[in-house]
Order: C-alpha cells, then structure tokens, then sequence
C-alpha cells in the first residue's frame, strides 16, 4: 500500500498552501545577522565586564558593580538575549 504525502501529513503542505515563506536567502541573511548582534553583546556583557571589572567601582545593593556583573548580571543577560531571540524570530517567522 503506498502513502501520498497529504496521507502521512493529514492534509496538504502547509507552505505551499500559504502562498509560500519568505525567501530563503532574506531569512537567512536577517537570521544570521541576529546572531551575530546577539553574539556581540554577549561577548561584551560577558567578558567585557568582567575583564574590566576592577575599573567599575560602582556599588549595586551593596557589591562592586563588576562583581555583581560577573555573579548574576552575565546570567540574567544571556537569558534575556535568549528571550529576544524568541521573540524576533518569531516576528520572522510570522511577517513570512
């Protein structure tokens, strides 16, 4: 017995249903010009703080700020870089 697509699937190919995405080249080129944005902010809010954490004598609930930075603030950042990413690829993925 064999299986149409639209038989495994439960209906027609959604992306070509829709008319199609977007073209492969535009997401590519916005999705890697994300990461490459996010990467650089990272890098900066990471190592950057960190290896000038001695310079930063600013005090933040009681800690230098460059401790802080390298104990918390380097987490809560890496997750709110992973929050944006969610959130602008998803826009891409719905403005297709």
């Amino acid at each position: 017995m064999q299986f149409s697509e639209n038989d495994v699937h439960g209906g027609p190919d959604p992306i070509s249903a829709n008319g199609g995405h977007m073209p492969p080249d535009w997401h590519d080129t916005h999705h890697l010009w994300l990461k490459a944005v996010l990467l650089a902010v990272w890098v900066v809010s990471s190592f950057g703080v960190v290896f000038f954490a001695r310079d930063l004598q600013a005090w933040v609930q009681g800690w230098q700020l460059g401790y802080w930075m390298a104990a918390q603030g380097a987490v809560l950042m890496f997750m709110l870089i992973a929050l944006v990413y969610c959130v602008v690829m998803d826009f891409f993925e719905r403005s297709a």
